[in-house]
């Protein structure tokens, strides 16, 4: 059986402040076996030979769990296929003849670094915030001292499994953060050793998320159909709780600090 013979439209864009615009190429028999990055390697190697500019686009593990494969393909993130990374994306998906749109995130927070590339360090600022515990809770052993209802594990390791690839702000119409956020404080606001830092770190990664550019959540939960881990949209509502009640503590203490309570 012959492979797929496809027509893709991808952008491109040298850097940041270059302009842009989506180039046509043409890519013959494709293996229905291979994955959409490996018909992008494809692609890059006939660049390459013709002496053309191979397309930038980020990759990493390629087993769906660095987050590094952030494309839009025909429009959605990831591609047409729920609770997928990009790199998990196989051809047989596709139909012989198939014209192909492949695009960056489009996002104020991620601007553009080269071709499909953008820049996601603001998920690390916002991870740099407070996304960590820093309680001693020894080694392991040690910690599994601490017993830990089983429906509480679970819902933390569900939030754990966001793997910060940026699908749900490039989903979502006003660019929001929200789902990220929400599931980096689940993961730790469902166990004991994150409590003690819980009002602190919520103040601060969704301030950090603020300052980021991130637009607001307006409950679209286009996030939650895109997240290729399939994130449940309910780790917002928490955080929504979670940060009335840390907004409340912090002007709090600020008005105790500065004498006026």
């Amino acid at each position: 059986m012959s492979g797929l013979n496809l027509t893709l439209h991808i952008w491109r864009q040298a850097s940041a402040a270059a302009p842009g615009k989506l180039v046509t190429y043409k890519v013959a028999n494709i293996s229905t076996h291979a994955s959409f990055l490996e018909m992008l390697d494809v692609l890059n190697e006939q660049l390459i030979g013709k002496g053309e500019e191979p397309i930038a686009f980020d990759h990493d593990c390629r087993e769906g769990i660095c987050g590094s494969c952030s494309l839009m393909i025909n429009g959605a993130a990831h591609g047409p296929m729920k609770g997928t990374a990009t790199c998990q994306l196989h051809m047989r998906l596709f139909r012989n003849g198939d014209e192909i749109w492949i695009e960056p995130w489009r996002a104020a927070a991620f601007p553009v670094i080269k071709d499909p590339c953008v820049d996601r360090s603001a998920f690390d600022r916002v991870i740099a915030a407070g996304g960590f515990i820093t309680a001693n809770t020894g080694s392991a052993p040690d910690a599994n001292d601490l017993l830990i209802p089983k429906e509480s594990a679970d819902r933390s390791m569900d939030a754990a499994a966001c793997i910060g690839c940026g699908a749900c702000v490039a989903a979502c119409p006003n660019g929001s953060a929200m789902l990220f956020v929400a599931a980096k404080l689940a993961h730790l606001h469902h166990l004991p050793q994150g409590q003690p830092e819980r009002s602190h770190r919520t103040h601060a990664m969704v301030g950090a998320m603020d300052a980021a550019g991130f637009g607001n959540c307006t409950n679209h939960y286009e996030c939650e159909a895109a997240c290729p881990k399939e994130i449940a949209r309910d780790v917002m509502a928490q955080l929504n709780r979670d940060y009335a009640k840390a907004a409340f503590l912090h002007r709090d203490r600020a008005t105790k600090s500065d004498g006026s309570g």
